[in-house]
């Protein structure tokens, strides 16, 4: 899978993030602060990743800032970006299957190697719910970017 990373902190927990998606086995593209030359700043390099999504060059993204919080804010500013900030692995899996999430947040500041590991797992393990009501939501909020 194609994803992409972005960070406005060159933190060992982004580090340790684009270590463990190369390691499972996925194309990581990697801008902020973790690209030379990229704007660093939280708004800058979420956008940049979320694009990546929207553009169709990647399949998802993992945007972090100190909280989640700014980043998250950006990358739903993309539209047909759908950005979760997940602070544990039940709210990952929660947003890839109620919500058809293809951006995830992390905040740098609380997330340990150990959970970045099991929010990882549950993200990509997780997959979009097939129940109407949930695929309903998922098509209004496209509607409301004007996606659909």
């Amino acid at each position: 899978m194609r994803i992409a990373v972005s960070s406005d902190m060159d933190e060992p927990v982004a580090r340790v993030l684009v270590y463990e998606l190369r390691r499972r086995g996925h194309e990581v593209s990697a801008y902020g602060a973790l690209r030379e030359g990229d704007r660093s700043d939280w708004a800058w390099s979420a956008e940049a990743a979320a694009r990546e999504v929207a553009d169709g060059r990647a399949d998802q993204a993992v945007v972090c800032c100190w909280t989640g919080t700014g980043a998250s804010i950006a990358a739903n500013k993309v539209p047909g970006v759908r950005a979760a900030l997940c602070t544990d692995a039940y709210t990952a899996d929660g947003a890839r299957k109620w919500n058809d999430a293809n951006v995830l947040a992390i905040g740098l500041r609380l997330t340990s190697e150990p959970l970045l590991k099991e929010i990882l797992d549950a993200w990509l393990a997780g997959a979009p719910s097939k129940e109407p009501d949930d695929a309903a939501n998922v098509d209004h909020v496209r509607a409301l970017d004007g996606t659909v």
